[in-house]
């Protein structure tokens, strides 16, 4: 079964830093090139372009909407539909869509973001979701290191890089020690299981 990879990050992008919708791209591509399926907010900004990395590397992506419809998802949200394999028309709003999304993915990756992005971040937090944050992308990717210090809330299913490769590949090592502990009776090898390995053994 395929990890399911949520990137979580802003839709207005104009407080990112300089390179961050191009790292952003460059992880949509390493989440593919790691045999993942990429879920996203179904928005634009962050969201969209990691979705564009994706479908650049002939991935796969589901985009979970706010709005209950097509209609209403482009027509009140001004959401787009381009680069999403399948869109989820979850009718929550915007905090009942990320609930839903962080839930249905195996780990979440925050890349710069505003609020919403932090909303995401603590339901994955609470959730105890394998967690990775792509730092020097601004936004409150470079700020969650600080916030969970001064909660005292230590949590070492959080990993930290800037670079999307390294950061994909600590993600994928959290995944895949969660599965091997939820499944204590069952034999596990991560080398053999490891999507990556799959990917680059064709």
């Amino acid at each position: 079964m395929k990890y399911k990879i949520c990137v979580s990050g802003a839709a207005v992008t104009d407080h990112c830093s300089a390179d961050a919708m191009e790292k952003t791209k460059e992880l949509g591509r390493e989440i593919v090139k790691q045999g993942c399926v990429l879920t996203t907010g179904a928005t634009i900004g962050v969201p969209l372009w990691a979705a564009i990395g994706a479908k650049e590397e002939g991935g796969f992506s589901i985009g979970l909407s706010p709005a209950y419809s097509e209609i209403e998802h482009v027509k009140k949200y001004k959401l787009p539909t381009d680069y999403f394999d399948i869109i989820i028309y979850t009718g929550f709003g915007y905090s009942g869509r990320n609930l839903f999304l962080t839930r249905a993915s195996d780990a979440v990756i925050t890349v710069c973001g505003r609020i919403g992005t932090l909303n995401e971040f603590t339901i994955a937090f609470e959730d105890r979701k394998p967690i990775g944050i792509l730092t020097e992308t601004g936004g409150v990717a470079d700020e969650i290191k600080e916030i969970v210090d001064e909660c005292k809330r230590p949590n070492a299913k959080i990993v930290y890089d800037a670079d999307p490769k390294k950061l994909m590949e600590k993600v994928i090592e959290l995944v895949e020690k969660e599965k091997k502990d939820a499944n204590p009776d069952t034999p596990f090898d991560a080398q053999e299981h490891s999507p990556g390995k799959k990917v680059k053994d064709q």
